[in-house]
C-alpha cells in the first residue's frame, strides 16, 4: 500500500470548497478541513457571518469524517489587506481585495499554517482554476525560497507550475490568483479543476450538503461581505467633499461625499440630470471628481496602462518578453470581461506597459493588469498610470487642425 498524502482543504462553508473537500476524500488521501476566520462582522439580525460559515464547514466535514480546525487571521488581514486597500482609495486608485486576500491570506498565512503546523503534503481550495501538474507533480516539491534580485533565476525552478483557467470558463478564477507565489502554487491541488459549476452543485446534492446549496454566491468585498459601499468606506475614511465636474465644459454638475466613494466608469448619480452621467477621472489633489455624459463616452476610453512591477506567476520573465522586451497576449482587468489581446513591453525595472488593440472602457488604477497567453494565466500587475483617454487624443487632434474648440472646455486632468 503506498503512502497516504495529507492534503488541507480549505473550508468556507460554501459549495464549492465542501465538494472540493469530497473529492480529495474519494482520491483516497487523508484530508483535515480548516476554516479561515478573517473578519469579524454581524448582518442585520446581530448574527456574525463568520460564525455560521464556521459552522456549515465544521458540519461538511462531520458528514466527511474529516478532522476540522479553525484559525483567525483577522489581524492579518487587517494590516495587510484592509489598511493598505484604505490608502489606495486615499490615492484615488480603486483597489482588489480578492487578489490581495489570496496574496497575502490564504496563500501565505494559510499555506504556511498548512505545511508547517500541520504537516500538509499539499493545500486544495475550492477555486475554478487548474495547474500544470499532476497531484502526485505537487507531493513530490520541496521549498524554494523566494528570490534576493529582481528577477528569479529561470533555472531554479527547472519546472515550474503554471495557472490554467479551469473547464468553466464562466466561473474560471485564475485572474484572483495572479498574485500568488510560486512556491505556493507548486503545492497546491484545485479538485475543480476540470469540473462545471453547476455540476459541482450537482455533487453537493448528491452528498446531502443542502445547508451549504441554499447559500446565495458571495459577490461583496473578500470576507467582508455586500455592502452598501459609500456608506462603508466613509465608516473608516473622512469625508472629503468636492464638486463633480463635466469633463466636456468644466460645469460643476453637483456635489459628493469623497473621491474614494467613486470608481471610473460607474454611474454618478447628479440630481436634476434627465440622461446618466459617469465618471471619468478623478483629481485628489482638488477633490474634483469628473463626469461625462453618456455610458460609451470617450473619456471612458484609453488604451495604454503602465503596471508596477509586474508578478510573472511562471517564468520571470517569460522567455519571448525577456529576449525582445515585447510579447503579444492577452488581458484583462475585471474577473468576467473577456480578454483582449495587447501588446506588453517590459521596462528595467520589471513594471510592464500594456498597449490595447483597441480602446477599453475604464481602465482603472489600483486594479490588476492579468495577462493570458492562450488559456494559461502569465500572472499581474498593479495599473499604477493611465495613457490619454480618446476624448483627451480627440481634443489634440482638433487643436493640430485648427478647429475651433469651447473656450470654457477644461483640459482633462491626467490620473
Amino acid at each position: 500500500m503506498g503512502v497516504v498524502r495529507h492534503v488541507v482543504c480549505a473550508m468556507s462553508g460554501g459549495v464549492d470548497s465542501s465538494v472540493a473537500a469530497l473529492l480529495l476524500k474519494r482520491r483516497g488521501y487523508h484530508v483535515t478541513g480548516v476554516f479561515m476566520r478573517n473578519w469579524d462582522s454581524l448582518d442585520e439580525q446581530g448574527v456574525c457571518n463568520g460564525e455560521r460559515d464556521c459552522e456549515d464547514a465544521y458540519s461538511v466535514c462531520q458528514m466527511l469524517d474529516l478532522p476540522f480546525h479553525q484559525v483567525s487571521y483577522v489581524k492579518e488581514y487587517w494590516h495587510e489587506v484592509f489598511s493598505n486597500l484604505l490608502k489606495e482609495y486615499q490615492k484615488g486608485r480603486t483597489p482588489n481585495p480578492d487578489i490581495m486576500c489570496n496574496k497575502h491570506i490564504k496563500f501565505k498565512h494559510f499555506f504556511q499554517y498548512a505545511v508547517s503546523t500541520l504537516g500538509a503534503d499539499a493545500v486544495a481550495t475550492g477555486h475554478y482554476a487548474r495547474t500544470s501538474q499532476e497531484d502526485e507533480e505537487v507531493f513530490q516539491q520541496r521549498h524554494v525560497p523566494s528570490p534576493r534580485t529582481l528577477f528569479r533565476d529561470r533555472f531554479e525552478i527547472r519546472n515550474p507550475a503554471r495557472l490554467h483557467q479551469g473547464a468553466d470558463r464562466f466561473k474560471d478564477q485564475t485572474f484572483f490568483l495572479s498574485q500568488i507565489s510560486q512556491n505556493a502554487l507548486r503545492r497546491t491541488i484545485f479538485p475543480l479543476a476540470g469540473l462545471t459549476k453547476g455540476f459541482v452543485k450537482k455533487m453537493a446534492a448528491e452528498a446531502g450538503f443542502q445547508h451549504v446549496l441554499k447559500k446565495k454566491e458571495s459577490m461583496g468585498i473578500c470576507f467582508i461581505g455586500e455592502r452598501n459601499f459609500e456608506e462603508f468606506i466613509l465608516e473608516y475614511l473622512e469625508p472629503q467633499p468636492g464638486n463633480l465636474v463635466s469633463v466636456e465644459d468644466g460645469r460643476i454638475m453637483g456635489e459628493h461625499k469623497g473621491w474614494f466613494t467613486f470608481t471610473l466608469g460607474q454611474r454618478a448619480r447628479i440630481g436634476g440630470q434627465r440622461d446618466a452621467w459617469f465618471v471619468v477621472d478623478k483629481d485628489v489633489t482638488t477633490g474634483e471628481v469628473f463626469v461625462a455624459p453618456t455610458t460609451n463616452h470617450p473619456a471612458l476610453y484609453r488604451d495604454t496602462l503602465r503596471t508596477d512591477r509586474f508578478h510573472w506567476l511562471a517564468d520571470e520573465p517569460p522567455a519571448e518578453l525577456a529576449r525582445r522586451s515585447m510579447m503579444e497576449c492577452l488581458f484583462r482587468f475585471q474577473h468576467q470581461m473577456p480578454l483582449s489581446p495587447c501588446t506588453v513591453t517590459l521596462n528595467a525595472d520589471g513594471s510592464v506597459w500594456v498597449t490595447m488593440a483597441r480602446p477599453i472602457r475604464a481602465l482603472t488604477p489600483g486594479q490588476y493588469a492579468v495577462l493570458y497567453k492562450g488559456d494559461e494565466c502569465l500572472g499581474s500587475g498593479k495599473i499604477v498610470r493611465l495613457g490619454p483617454t480618446e476624448f483627451t487624443l480627440q481634443q489634440g487632434r482638433d487643436r493640430l487642425r485648427g478647429t475651433p474648440s469651447d473656450p470654457n472646455c477644461t483640459p482633462e486632468p491626467t490620473t
